[in-house]
């Protein structure tokens, strides 16, 4: 392992200061994905409870390297390393490791014979590597400077006799060598065994039935100078995992292996579909015309509706993207209630809100939060924030401070301040409103191909 960069100091005081816990986090069916425009996964869900049980909010960001996650850790750029992670002595050494979260062992994943299905239990067996003796001589495909390639290396020191192995780079993952041994492009991997029993319920032809090492410890890592941040875990975790939301996110998914295969096989999980709702082809028929980014506009519906194209709010506000009538029918659309009507409504009052503050605002990314809390909370509402952050001294367009007065135009204080036209208004919802759609956003943005060309955040017209 290379040498690591000192751990900056920050500890849990420090998160609940900034009110931000940032993971990094593997992209996987049982660590973190996208499944029908929802993050999901189980570190992913764990993760989120601990964070709301402190009163952080969850930054997700996804691991496209095993090789640089201690470094983005000591740097500060993360906060905790989630990616199905085992326990070794030698990343214990440069990381502290949690209490553990699942226990697991290694197996060797390898193909069934062609033709298995026709075939009985016992012949199938013979075709099968089941004494890892077996393993001389054979080539493993596995990732570089990772538990599996040290296991294949004390195996191969205990047979007496050299395993061959193909050393993949830490940008690749372990269920991406899986689906190449299901497709013969390659022959044997090894993996966890809660990650090769999900990817053996999709791929049939996959047998993972021979261990090559004894249980393991999974867990999370945080810095070294981070004893607070583990021990609150830690506390956490032994409080938690006997409890029945702990379990039955285990029961969700390592052992419900159908539904498992059924999200796989949808088309609406980012590993194998990248799809995020049904109703993608109309977020990218208008998102597109109107020069936008369709992640955005399909994060925006999830946000409104949960795609639920016959949402009817206490309000009266319908559709997709909850809109109300007579602001449908002002930007085109003829009935909310039909899907592609409210998709092309929303876009085009998301772009009427585009235009008023690209004038103010040329940084798309500067100008998102304001667009997002103007169609949740109306321009106006939006408008008195900004004045009242002048009043007080801020920059016109900065959105810490004009979020905050946002939130805070529920106090009569601020709503009957006299630079106040629009009243009273419970601001906080369209602050958190903006918040979780970026953040949303953001995970689309990268975990869900784009596929359409020039990528755009918000429409620059």
């Amino acid at each position: 392992m290379d040498a690591l960069p000192n751990p900056v100091n920050r500890d849990l005081n420090q998160l609940r200061k900034d009110g931000n816990l940032v993971v990094l986090i593997g992209n996987s069916s049982s660590s973190y994905f996208i499944y029908r425009g929802r993050p999901m996964g189980f570190e992913y869900e764990l993760l989120d409870m601990y964070a709301k049980s402190q009163g952080l909010y969850l930054d997700v960001k996804v691991l496209n390297d095993w090789n640089d996650a201690f470094a983005e850790l000591n740097l500060g750029n993360c906060d905790l390393v989630a990616a199905n992670m085992t326990v070794t002595k030698e990343r214990s050494a440069v990381v502290s490791f949690t209490d553990y979260i699942l226990t697991t062992r290694q197996v060797l994943v390898q193909r069934k014979p062609d033709g298995w299905e026709g075939m009985s239990f016992d012949a199938v067996r013979k075709h099968l590597i089941r004494n890892p003796i077996d393993l001389i001589g054979k080539m493993i495909h596995i990732r570089e400077h990772t538990a599996y390639h040290r296991r294949l290396e004390h195996l191969s020191e205990e047979l007496g006799g050299d395993i061959g192995m193909v050393l993949r780079s830490g940008t690749m993952e372990t269920e991406e060598l899986i689906r190449m041994v299901a497709e013969g492009i390659i022959d044997y991997t090894v993996s966890d065994e809660h990650i090769a029993l999900l990817n053996a319920s999709y791929y049939p032809n996959l047998d993972v039935g021979t261990p090559i090492s004894f249980p393991q410890r999974m867990a999370w890592a945080v810095r070294a100078n981070a004893p607070e941040l583990k021990k609150s875990i830690d506390a956490w975790l032994a409080e938690n995992r006997a409890k029945s939301d702990y379990n039955h996110l285990v029961m969700k998914y390592y052992r419900n292996q159908h539904s498992h295969k059924l999200r796989a096989g949808s088309g609406y999980h980012n590993q194998y579909g990248g799809r995020i709702s049904i109703y993608d082809g109309y977020f990218k028929q208008y998102a597109t015309a109107a020069g936008w980014d369709w992640r955005l506009i399909a994060a925006i519906a999830y946000q409104e509706s949960k795609f639920n194209a016959d949402l009817e709010s206490w309000a009266g506000a319908k559709g997709l993207m909850q809109l109300l009538p007579e602001t449908a029918l002002r930007f085109g659309g003829d009935s909310v209630l039909n899907a592609e009507s409210s998709i092309r409504a929303g876009v085009a009052f998301l772009s009427y809100l585009n235009r008023f503050w690209i004038k103010q605002i040329p940084d798309s990314a500067q100008r998102l939060p304001f667009v997002l809390a103007s169609y949740n909370a109306g321009l106006g509402h939006v408008l008195d924030a900004v004045r009242l952050s002048v009043k007080y001294g801020n920059k016109a367009y900065d959105w810490k401070p004009v979020s905050y007065f946002l939130t805070h135009k529920n106090e009569r204080r601020y709503y009957s301040d006299r630079v106040v036209k629009n009243g009273y208004c419970r601001g906080t919802e369209a602050v958190r409103y903006a918040h979780e759609i970026i953040n949303r956003y953001g995970q689309y943005q990268r975990l869900i191909p784009l596929a359409l060309g020039k990528e755009h955040m918000v429409a620059s017209k």
